[in-house]
């Protein structure tokens, strides 16, 4: 019989059996564990977004919505998917309402802010416990480390860059890349064939970021041997993930975790300025010049991917430049990056794509929601509470991330983490009542 016990973090110790699950945990717990499962099916990104909309339309109570039992954050992202919506709308009219075009922008409301809402909220009305989420998280981060054994298992063998499409995403219409079976491949990193896998996600970045997420829900694991086999498992992904980001983003979690636990860490970025500007006094450099030292290693490391990057940011900054107010509402335009080879607009950065397509109104109540939500956390990660400090430093790591991605495309395969942020925050919102 498996059971869980939380370490006391400032709430009430919580003991809980698998029989004595409530029905909403019941599902998400077995949804989380059986990812390979849906990645397999292909359906995780229709999956994902019916389960959690409909226990939220399932749990909906009127009365804790007047009572305002929900924080300012969570409606904030309810009001990012009203102006996605509104944007979409007027940009879909401009167009004349093409079927293609209205489908893929109301499966992509559905699967990204209105989505991270649902998860976000869902905590509030149906029980749904951290430590549910966490032990879910667990065995699905030990998933990782199997499925990565196997896969490299197939590469030693010779099959490898090999593209599978399941059979229900052959059902699905329009653009199945999120659908695929990807398995690993041979890439250069630095110049060096090396091997690379996404695992369950279509995109290596994203694997990295779910990597590191489920690195620091894990940390929450008070089964010593769960907690070692999930971290190995989730620096295993991280590892094959070749994500230079989730590289740079772990140890700065830690590093923003230990500055919360100590009053003398909390004075080492005062510490780390003055040591930057006594640099560039001495070399003669500014602080822009010194950064950009360490970021042409970091780009040369795939030098072409960074380059593609670029060029697309830079032409989405551009056609944000046409409309400024309200954006283009869905995307219009590609990129050319070489001969026959184009690239949507909006395809990596996050903040770039809210102002292409959603202008700058979209974009203030995108940073309004992102500000909301990681300051909702600081005040109980200060006071102690572990689980705060943890999605504090999520956070960063997530607004870091997203400026490689889009946060509307990735935020299906980061639901565990919008659902476990939702359970701290109920959790907390509990306590302080």
């Amino acid at each position: 019989m498996l059971s869980i016990t939380s370490s006391k973090t400032n709430s009430k110790s919580l003991i809980f059996k698998l029989d004595d699950l409530s029905s909403t945990e019941r599902i998400i717990y077995w949804a989380i564990i059986l990812t390979p499962v849906w990645w397999l099916l292909g359906i995780q990104p229709l999956f994902y977004p019916a389960v959690a909309i409909a226990l939220l339309i399932k749990n909906f109570d009127i009365d804790k919505v007047i009572q305002g039992l929900l924080p300012g954050c969570v409606w904030a992202w309810l009001a990012m998917s009203v102006a996605m919506f509104w944007t979409a709308v007027l940009g879909l009219d401009e167009m004349g309402w093409p079927i293609q075009e209205t489908l893929a922008a109301g499966v992509t409301f559905i699967k990204s802010y209105f989505f991270i809402f649902a998860c976000l909220a869902l905590p509030f009305w149906s029980r749904l416990r951290v430590n549910v989420i966490t032990r879910a998280v667990v065995w699905l981060t030990i998933g990782y480390l199997i499925t990565t054994c196997i896969q490299m298992l197939l590469l030693v063998v010779g099959i490898r860059n090999a593209v599978l499409t399941p059979l229900l995403a052959r059902l699905i219409p329009g653009d199945k890349s999120s659908l695929l079976i990807v398995l690993a491949s041979v890439q250069p990193f630095f110049g060096i064939p090396l091997p690379r896998t996404v695992l369950y996600t279509p995109d290596p970045p994203i694997l990295g970021i779910c990597a590191v997420l489920s690195f620091f829900i894990c940390l929450g694991e008070t089964n010593p041997r769960l907690r070692t086999w999930a971290l190995i498992g989730s620096l295993c992904a991280m590892l094959v993930s070749f994500s230079r980001l989730a590289w740079i983003c772990l140890p700065l979690g830690l590093l923003i975790i230990a500055c919360l636990q100590s009053s003398l860490m909390r004075q080492v970025y005062l510490w780390l300025a003055a040591l930057t500007f006594s640099i560039c006094s001495f070399k003669g450099l500014n602080v822009g010049e010194l950064l950009n030292k360490p970021l042409e290693v970091f780009n040369q490391a795939r030098a072409s991917s960074s380059a593609d990057r670029s060029l697309v940011v830079s032409k989405t900054i551009e056609a944000w430049q046409e409309k400024p107010w309200l954006g283009w509402g869905v995307i219009r335009g590609t990129a050319r990056l070489y001969e026959n080879v184009h690239i949507t607009l909006g395809s990596f950065s996050t903040y770039a794509a809210v102002l292409y397509l959603n202008g700058v109104v979209g974009f203030i109540v995108f940073l309004l929601a992102l500000l909301l939500t990681l300051f909702f956390f600081y005040p109980e990660a200060v006071n102690g509470n572990a689980f705060c400090k943890r999605a504090f430093a999520c956070l960063i790591i997530l607004y870091v991330q997203i400026n490689a991605t889009p946060l509307s495309w990735m935020a299906v395969f980061l639901w565990f983490f919008f659902l476990w942020l939702g359970a701290v925050m109920q959790e907390v919102q509990e306590n302080n009542l």
